[in-house]
C-alpha cells in the first residue's frame, strides 16, 4: 500500500466509525446519550479529529443531536405541521407527530406592546401585553426558544394559569374563553442571532426554522397570540399545509 492510499483509507477511517455508530443507534430510543470523542478515540483507536468527524457525519445525517454542555443524544426527527385546521400548540402538534412535548417557562412579564406585535394583534402601541418566553423540549431535547405576546386583558393572571397548565392553548381556552386558530403564519429558514444560539444550547450556529404566528378566536375573530419561534432543524421538519387536503382518485 502506497503513502497515498494509506493517507486516503486513513481520512476515510471517520466514515466507517460513523457507519458503524449508526447501525447501533438503530435500536436505541430517542434521547439516548450517545457515546462522545473520548470514549470513540479509545474504542477504536483514532485521534480525536477523527472520533469529532465521526460525530459530526452523525450530526449531518440527522442521527444524533448535540447540546452544548451536556453532550449527544440519539436523535429523531418529527414534522411540525402548520396548518388552520390543527391548534397552534406546541403540544397537540409534536404529540400528534408521536413524540414526547414538554415546555419550560423562562420569562413571564406585562409589558407595553412594541408597534409590530400591537399591529399583528390589532392593538395600540403601548397596550399592556403580556411577553412569554418559553423553551419547548421533544422527548427531552430542547428543540425550539418561543417569545409570545398574548394580551392581558384576555388573561390577566397569566403566569398563576400556567403553573397550573403547561400548555398555552390549553390556557387561553379554559381561563381565556377564547378559540385559537392560527390565522397567519410566515416560516423562513435563517441563521439565528447569538442570544438565540444560546437560549437553543446549539453547539453551532447553524440555520432554524424562523415560525411566526397570530392566532385569532375562532368564534369572535379576534386577534388572541403573535409569536415568534426558533425552531431547531436537527429536531423537526416544518410542514406547511394549505387548502382543503388531498382528495382520491375519482
Amino acid at each position: 500500500m502506497d503513502a497515498a492510499t494509506t493517507v486516503t483509507t486513513r481520512g476515510r477511517r471517520y466514515l466507517d466509525i460513523a457507519e458503524q455508530l449508526a447501525s447501533e443507534l438503530a435500536g436505541l430510543p430517542p434521547g439516548a446519550r450517545v457515546a462522545g470523542e473520548h470514549d470513540i478515540t479509545l474504542r477504536f483507536g483514532v485521534g480525536r479529529a477523527a472520533a469529532r468527524a465521526a460525530l459530526q457525519e452523525l450530526e449531518r445525517r440527522l442521527l444524533v443531536r448535540r447540546i452544548q454542555g451536556a453532550g449527544t443524544f440519539v436523535n429523531r426527527r418529527i414534522d411540525y405541521v402548520i396548518s388552520h385546521n390543527r391548534r397552534p400548540s406546541w403540544h397537540e402538534t409534536v404529540s400528534a407527530a408521536g413524540a414526547q412535548p414538554r415546555t419550560v417557562v423562562r420569562g413571564v412579564d406585562v409589558v407595553a406592546l412594541p408597534p409590530e406585535p400591537a399591529e399583528l394583534l390589532d392593538l395600540p402601541p403601548g397596550t399592556p401585553a403580556h411577553r412569554l418566553r418559553r423553551q419547548s423540549y421533544i422527548d427531552d431535547l430542547l428543540a425550539a426558544a418561543t417569545h409570545e405576546w398574548i394580551p392581558v386583558a384576555i388573561v390577566p393572571e397569566l403566569g398563576a394559569a400556567l403553573h397550573a397548565a403547561e400548555s398555552v392553548d390549553l390556557v387561553l381556552r379554559q381561563v381565556g374563553r377564547v378559540c385559537p386558530v392560527r390565522s397567519w403564519s410566515r416560516v423562513s429558514l435563517d441563521v439565528p442571532p447569538p442570544d438565540v444560539v444560546a437560549g437553543l444550547q446549539m453547539e453551532s450556529t447553524a440555520p432554524v426554522w424562523l415560525v411566526e404566528s397570530l392566532s385569532r378566536d375562532g368564534d369572535a375573530g379576534s386577534p388572541v397570540m403573535c409569536s415568534s419561534s426558533w425552531m431547531r432543524a436537527d429536531a423537526l421538519r416544518v410542514v406547511v399545509e394549505l387548502g382543503e387536503g388531498r382528495r382520491g382518485a375519482e
